[in-house]
């Protein structure tokens, strides 16, 4: 019988594969939206190198913590531990014998012993984790801004750029990935990326994807923006605002974040009593969970001009739309939001039959995982 750690592992492939076969779906709600589910899938992707480096550590390590009562996901610790060990790793390859070495040690060992190698397999399992941490992408602290796409507005005659960044949010344990629009009034940028028609100058050949900010004067500002502003106790009006006044010549014109989490399993999980005590009916452990995801955003619907005078002035200021007529939208600080819930059909179906589904699922877009195809708003 699989420990209860090893079904969390399998339930959670099961989700984040169910969630990349929603994104990349051609009709996804996310998909026709600015690629914002091609973006998402490659967080996802590191995500999953993240719980494969995790499994395979667990085979040697005695400690893995996950968020029970909070998010469902592992805590911060192990993110932590992780991006040490993908930092350390080479340097600790070299010390430890290799693989082909410590096999024919175990082998000697149990000939000589007659007992089992308990610590050379654990030192095996140690080399053969450092080795798939080098091969792997992972959903570090920080993912670092990537710049995607860069054009012209016609109407501000500006550059403006469109940047992702992830972040794993330590105190909730939410991977968090966020993608803005922001205009770059810079002279230097301007002059360069616009020509005398107000477009974009095609004699510029950038090879997208960038690594960091378009704008070299401010890629490292901006990277440590990102890391000191990116909390999901933040709302997305304040980073936005703080991102407006921290930057001159940065305009951001729409900022989303994707909130992934909370996870739930039923014998795993502690945070949602009602939805677990349902899961746990459900026949197969790998089938007993249920995902949810919050896609926000915010935008600005007017900009004030700059002022400058003799001594000083005020640079542009953009003022962004937060719907007070919504009363989750003005909690959360943004313009709109929407919630999805992914759950696999069995575990639908006890839902559905405990007769609590309009209770669970109230305020979410509901998504089935039936085999390889995802059923929408069911």
């Amino acid at each position: 019988m699989e420990s209860p750690v090893n079904q969390y592992f399998r339930a959670m492939g099961q989700a984040l594969d169910g969630l990349d076969t929603f994104l990349r779906e051609d009709d996804s709600p996310l998909y026709q939206h600015d690629l914002i589910g091609a973006v998402v899938s490659n967080y996802l992707g590191r995500l999953r190198g993240s719980f494969t480096s995790w499994e395979n550590r667990i085979a040697y390590a005695d400690r893995f913590q996950i968020s029970r009562a909070e998010s469902g996901f592992p805590g911060f610790r192990n993110v932590l531990e992780l991006e040490n060990d993908r930092q350390t790793a080479k340097g600790r390859l070299k010390t430890m014998p290799g693989e082909d070495d410590l096999r024919e040690e175990m082998i000697d060992f149990i000939m000589r012993k007659k007992k089992f190698p308990t610590q050379l397999q654990k030192s095996l399992a140690e080399r053969s984790y450092l080795s798939s941490v080098l091969k792997q992408k992972h959903f570090s602290p920080l993912v670092l801004p990537r710049t995607i796409r860069v054009s012209v507005n016609p109407k501000s005659g500006r550059p403006f750029y469109v940047v992702h960044w992830g972040y794993f949010d330590g105190s909730a344990n939410l991977p968090l990935v966020y993608m803005a629009v922001i205009e770059d009034s810079g002279s230097d940028i301007v002059n360069m990326l616009v020509n005398n028609k107000g477009k974009f100058n095609k004699k510029v050949k950038i090879p997208l994807p960038v690594d960091g900010l378009l704008n070299p004067k401010l890629a490292h500002q901006f990277d440590d923006f990102c890391e000191k502003n990116s909390s999901y106790s933040l709302t997305l009006s304040t980073i936005a605002s703080s991102m407006d006044k921290d930057f001159v010549s940065l305009h951001p014109k729409q900022l989303r974040r994707f909130v992934l989490g909370p996870f739930y399993h039923a014998g795993i999980t502690e945070h949602g009593h009602l939805v677990e005590e349902i899961l746990a009916k459900v026949r197969k452990p790998e089938d007993s969970w249920l995902m949810t995801w919050t896609m926000q955003e915010i935008y600005s619907i007017s900009e004030t001009p700059a002022k400058w005078g003799l001594f000083g002035g005020e640079p542009a200021r953009n003022q962004y739309y937060i719907n007070t007529d919504d009363v989750d939208c003005a909690r959360q600080g943004v313009s709109a939001f929407l919630r999805n819930a992914l759950v696999p059909h069995e575990s639908y179906q006890a839902i559905y039959a405990s007769g609590r589904a309009d209770e669970i699922f109230d305020g979410y877009q509901k998504n089935i995982v039936s085999g390889n195809q995802i059923l929408r708003n069911m």
